[in-house]
């Protein structure tokens, strides 16, 4: 992994210049990013994570729930109300997801660590138990989720949350919030993450696969910074809009 102390004049000057022009409501900034919006302390870059991880520096934390490589099909998944849902099939999830380019940074925690462990090293394991009755969580056919820390061992660690939760607890205000991603995660599970593997207050996160932004919303409620990736445009989009609903708002610890 390069820091921007490897790179020399070239790298440099490419990172400033040779991406820059409108784009949007952005601006092309960034190695090899469409877009670069700034939200408060969160950063947000539309593109490649492959292609934009080398110009990042100051990363603490990787928090994330990448692409599995199953191939999954959104748009056949039932929302609880019975209704179809008609989701774009997710960005990068046809090919199984190869986590190498994120081991080398200090704290790792990665979801779904179940489709891709033979890539992991020694770590200690996250549980999301998202049961919501006696029949499980009906979205995947299984009631558990795994994710993997790269720091610690020992026991595995377990968050009761329902996967009702996912829109329910994300709100400040009570009222039910729609999903507006298929794998959207809960915010109280991304914020339990960093606060099981020791991420501390007013550090860095990064999430090269944001997806609608909950890593970065849960960064803002607990006071942390956020850098977010995301390669599909709608997705970045919703995800500017979320984080900015949320830093109106401000951090809640």
């Amino acid at each position: 992994m390069r820091t921007r102390k490897d790179m020399n004049k070239k790298d440099e000057d490419k990172i400033t210049t040779d991406t820059a022009k409108p784009c949007g409501s952005g601006v092309m900034t960034g190695y090899n990013a469409v877009r670069k919006e700034v939200i408060g302390d969160c950063t947000l870059y539309q593109g490649d994570c492959l292609e934009i991880l080398p110009s990042l520096t100051g990363i603490d934390a990787v928090i994330s729930d990448p692409p599995y490589g199953m191939n999954y099909k959104p748009q056949d998944w039932k929302k609880w109300n019975g209704k179809k849902q008609d989701w774009k099939p997710i960005e990068g999830d046809d090919v199984k997801f190869k986590p190498g380019h994120l081991l080398g940074y200090p704290i790792v925690v990665l979801w779904g660590a179940s489709y891709y462990m033979e890539e992991l090293n020694t770590g200690k394991l996250l549980v999301w138990d998202k049961r919501c009755g006696p029949d499980g969580d009906k979205m995947f056919g299984t009631s558990i989720e795994i994710g993997w820390l790269n720091v610690g061992g020992g026991e595995a660690l377990i968050k009761r949350l329902l996967h009702g939760g996912v829109i329910n607890a994300d709100s400040r205000n009570g009222n039910n919030e729609k999903r507006i991603h298929p794998t959207q995660k809960p915010v109280g599970l991304m914020a339990w993450s960093m606060d099981v593997a020791g991420v501390g207050r007013n550090d860095t996160v990064l999430d090269p696969y944001m997806g609608s932004g909950t890593t970065g919303v849960a960064c803002i409620r607990t006071g942390r910074k956020f850098i977010g990736i995301e390669k599909d445009e709608t997705h970045f989009e919703n995800a500017c809009e979320r984080i900015k609903r949320e830093c109106s708002q401000g951090r809640l610890f």
